[in-house]
């Protein structure tokens, strides 16, 4: 079984960085694709980033591109999120997320295995 936790969300302006992490329990996070998603009020969750499990292949959503870059690290079992040029249409609560299955990750929410308990990222302009 796998547990995930994320950290590193708070309030800041826009324009600034954040860097949200997402620490994973169990012997077999090496082997999971892991990915970003996140969910404004009212609206669904959407896609954030997504990585390979041994980093070598990552892919981001249109909106995010250029100003957010995924990366983790198999040895700390954590998967990072670093979010530059925050807009505040980026507000949002963030999650992480683990696929057993793609050794990709994928676009859909609905493909991963496993998810994290989510944290509030809230950019003000």
């Amino acid at each position: 079984q796998i547990q995930l936790v994320e950290s590193g969300g708070g309030l800041v302006q826009a324009g600034s960085s954040l860097r949200l992490s997402c620490a994973a329990s169990g012997r077999t996070f090496s082997r999971l694709a892991m990915a970003w998603f996140r969910q404004a009020p009212g609206k669904e969750r959407e896609f954030v980033a997504a990585i390979s499990w041994s980093g070598a292949t990552t892919y981001y959503a249109d909106s995010v591109k250029g100003r957010f870059f995924i990366s983790r690290d198999n040895a700390k079992k954590t998967v990072y999120l670093q979010m530059n040029s925050l807009k505040p249409e980026d507000t949002a609560v963030y999650y992480c997320a683990g696929d057993v299955t793609y050794s990709s990750g994928s676009y859909y929410y609905n493909e991963y295995d496993y998810w994290g308990q989510g944290t509030q990222v809230t950019v003000s302009s």
